[in-house]
């Protein structure tokens, strides 16, 4: 059991390592194009605020399995872009990709899940014992898989308005916490940037 704890914390660092990584690469990245380019940070603000929302929708989409692909891109933007507006849009976007596990568990939870999922029983529980609250918590945290919430709240036939709402304010001070970091990967190698 200790071994399996340890080997899981090992692979959500390594993990943790590589967003951070690929989030420095892109925002080393954008610096080439735009000095490469000569175009200013305007000219493609729309475009990197398109693409910050259809990668984060698409990676929230995903049912049970984890795609945070968006987190590096959602920090990257926001180094060049107002931070508070990417968090916007990233938890609008991962808001409304939650919406396929709700969903899949309104429409039939054992289609995509079963009761031997690990975590599965403990967010039932939760879900169960303290509704509103438990969604939002878990969508603030950043370690626990939020599919499960989502398929337990459609399971329980929980009003989808009533699971949007905590999500979206579970993931809203989530990612300003994200986009901020990002908004620093310039200040913590500034000689690369």
């Amino acid at each position: 059991m200790e071994k399996a704890k340890r080997k899981r914390w090992l692979s959500a660092a390594i993990y943790a390592i590589v967003l951070i990584g690929i989030s420095v690469g892109l925002v080393y990245l954008l610096h080439c194009l735009e000095a490469h380019f000569d175009i200013s940070k305007a000219e493609y603000a729309l475009t990197a605020y398109l693409v910050v929302f259809g990668i984060t929708l698409a990676g929230n989409a995903s049912i049970i399995v984890p795609v945070y692909i968006h987190v590096a891109i959602m920090m990257a933007a926001a180094s060049q872009w107002d931070p508070i507006l990417i968090a916007l849009i990233a938890s609008v976007a991962g808001t409304i990709g939650e919406i396929t596990g709700y969903y899949a568990g309104y429409l039939g939870k054992k289609i995509i899940v079963s009761e031997s999922t690990p975590g599965y029983n403990r967010v039932v529980g939760w879900v169960n014992r303290y509704g509103l609250l438990a969604i939002f918590l878990l969508s603030l945290q950043p370690i626990l898989p939020f599919d499960i919430a989502g398929l337990v709240a459609g399971a329980s036939k929980m009003p989808l308005w009533k699971f949007l709402l905590p999500c979206w304010a579970g993931r809203f001070p989530k990612y300003i916490l994200l986009c901020y970091f990002g908004f620093g990967i310039p200040y913590l190698f500034p000689s690369w940037f």
